[in-house]
């Protein structure tokens, strides 16, 4: 059998959503600033707009979930079926940076326009001629992806900083939403595999009080550092994603593989 008959007969399995329509995941917290001692309370959440639907803690759908704060990780603990995902006590005073890691989740696209439609909104038009000259077929074929979330929550004072946690890829916030100056706007850096991303599309998703959502793209630099306006009262989610081709020689087939990171938090009234 062909790669491309082989590739067209695979059955698709999806988790988290199909990311053909470019779905986002993200932690969702109950509270982006809670009392030293309370609990923190998040939802793991998949959809468009920042709005979707809400998992479980389910361990065998990821690879990492984790609380940070400052050099301290502690594994976020539960039973499998709970809702919210994230209930645990805050380790102390200070940034709490939440981490989850998914595990490699399969999608097969039976419409070349969903494919178009991803990679042009993601930025990488490119894959399509890649696609074409790799002698790929236009439908049936697969994509791996997964997802790296990460969450800044304020404990009690909110002092600390965000840091590097070697995520495959990931997004770090270069300043303190709770209590740095961000009249000039919110810095990221955006890493892969340890290195920053110079000149990829970040996507900013932006939530008024009153729950009306802005969407807005930028570019990192040379440096794979963008500065994202930000209101206070408001929280975001912000994105990127990293797409790779992968020769299909695993059991699962796929030819291309997305990774996502993504970063929420809260701007202090």
């Amino acid at each position: 059998m062909g790669l491309k008959a082989l590739i067209a007969g695979l059955v698709v399995t999806v988790g988290f959503g199909g990311i053909a329509t470019a779905h986002e995941f993200w932690i969702d917290p109950h509270g982006y600033q809670v009392a030293e001692g309370d609990p923190i309370v998040a939802d793991l959440r998949v959809g468009q707009d920042f709005q979707g639907s809400v998992y479980a803690y389910i361990p065998a759908n990821f690879t990492r979930f984790e609380l940070v704060q400052g050099d301290a990780v502690a594994p976020v603990e539960g039973r499998a079926g709970d809702r919210p995902a994230l209930n645990m006590a805050a380790p102390g005073d200070g940034l709490a940076v939440v981490v989850h890691v998914t595990k490699d989740y399969l999608l097969t696209y039976s419409e070349r326009e969903k494919f178009v439609n991803f990679v042009t909104h993601k930025d990488f038009a490119w894959a399509l001629d890649q696609h074409a000259a790799r002698g790929l077929p236009e439908v049936g074929f697969r994509e791996r992806y997964s997802r790296h979330a990460k969450a800044l929550i304020d404990v009690g004072t909110g002092a600390g900083q965000d840091r590097v946690v070697g995520l495959e890829t990931e997004i770090l916030a270069l300043a303190n939403p709770y209590t740095d100056d961000l009249s000039a706007g919110f810095p990221v850096q955006v890493f892969y595999q340890g290195q920053v991303r110079a000149d990829v599309q970040v996507e900013v998703f932006d939530k008024a009080p009153n729950g009306d959502v802005t969407i807005s793209q930028y570019r990192t630099d040379a440096d794979g550092k963008a500065l994202v306006p930000v209101m206070a009262g408001h929280s975001y989610l912000v994105d990127s994603v990293v797409m790779r081709p992968v020769d299909p020689m695993g059991d699962d087939l796929a030819v291309w593989e997305s990774l996502w990171a993504s970063v929420t938090f809260a701007v202090p009234q």
